[in-house]
């Protein structure tokens, strides 16, 4: 009976040592974060009630855009060359904004009213 016990306290020691570890190699498994953040990005007005929303970086270059509803279905896709861009064909919802320039790719919500 006393080796019994004690085997069972030795055992669950051993789970309660073992589990913390465990954990720690999990975490250490989670993919890196991919995304490069773009410098001086701006989305306005957001959320958006004129079919206009402005996007402006820092460098201004050429942006590819792509718009997605929440379910993750590609509702636009576009190359902007300016700032302003014309989601007037959207209705209204929430969307994710994925914007290219350059190297740098960036995701944001926005709100068309």
């Amino acid at each position: 009976m006393k080796q019994k016990y004690l085997l069972t306290l030795l055992f669950s020691i051993f789970l309660l040592v073992a589990a913390p570890a465990t954990a720690q190699q999990d975490n250490s498994r989670r993919p890196q974060k991919t995304e490069e953040a773009i410098d001086g990005l701006s989305i306005y007005p957001n959320p958006v009630t004129g079919g206009k929303v402005y996007i402006t970086t820092t460098k201004n270059l050429e942006k590819e855009i792509e718009i997605f509803n929440v379910l993750g279905k590609p509702v636009q896709k576009t190359k902007l060359r300016g700032k302003e861009l014309d989601v007037s064909n959207l209705i209204a919802g929430i969307y994710i904004v994925k914007i290219k320039e350059d190297k740098d790719i960036a995701t944001r919500k926005l709100v068309v009213k």
